[in-house]
Parts: C-alpha cells; sequence; structure tokens
C-alpha cells in the first residue's frame, strides 16, 4: 500500500510559478503510473495530469503547456511544476497512484 503527503501548495500572484511535490513511502513508487487531480471551491474533482511507470506525460487541455509533471524515482516523488498560474488554477491539488490511494491534498490559491 503506497502512502502519498503532498506539500509545496501556498499563495501565488497571477502569471507566477509554483511546484508541488507528492512523497511516496510504502510501497515500490517507481512500478505505478501517478497522477494529479485538483478540486476547486465547488467544483467536482478533475483530473490534471498523468505520468507512466516509462515517463510518458499527458495533460488535461487546461494545463497543457503550462504544467509539467516529473518524477524522481530514486526519491520516491512525484511533482507538478505549474507556470502562468491563473485564477481559474486556485484548487486544492492532489496526488494518486493510478488506480490506487489518494494524498491528502495541497491547497494552491491564485491571487493577487
Amino acid at each position: 500500500q503506497v502512502r502519498l503527503v503532498e506539500s509545496g501548495g501556498g499563495l501565488v500572484q497571477p502569471g507566477g510559478s509554483l511546484k508541488v511535490s507528492c512523497a511516496a513511502s510504502g510501497s515500490i513508487f517507481n512500478i505505478y503510473d501517478m497522477e494529479w487531480y485538483r478540486q476547486a471551491p465547488g467544483k467536482t474533482r478533475e483530473w490534471v495530469a498523468r505520468i507512466g511507470s516509462d515517463g510518458s506525460t499527458m495533460y488535461a487541455a487546461s494545463v497543457k503547456d503550462r504544467f509539467t509533471i516529473s518524477r524522481d524515482n530514486a526519491k520516491r516523488t512525484l511533482y507538478l511544476q505549474m507556470t502562468g498560474l491563473k485564477s481559474e488554477d486556485t484548487a486544492i491539488y492532489y496526488c494518486k497512484v493510478a488506480g490506487g490511494a489518494w494524498g491528502q491534498g495541497t491547497q494552491v490559491t491564485v491571487s493577487s
């Protein structure tokens, strides 16, 4: 069973950048496909990005070309680098094992 803990959220101005992390423990990390989701206030949780065990990546249209998902298997850590942030990116960001466990989330607020 993988346990996931997100960190790195915070307040950032529109147009700014932020990198959130997700530390994994409890199982073999590098064999899993990993995902980021987000949930904005009053909205349903939405898929953001996915990275395969082979490093292949996929993105939601709303974040493509602005966000980058990556992983460091040696550190058992998943990342989401966010650039060109917009107010509509404000949400709780969750990491997830594809088909499996969720983290507890980290708040990202984009506001001036």
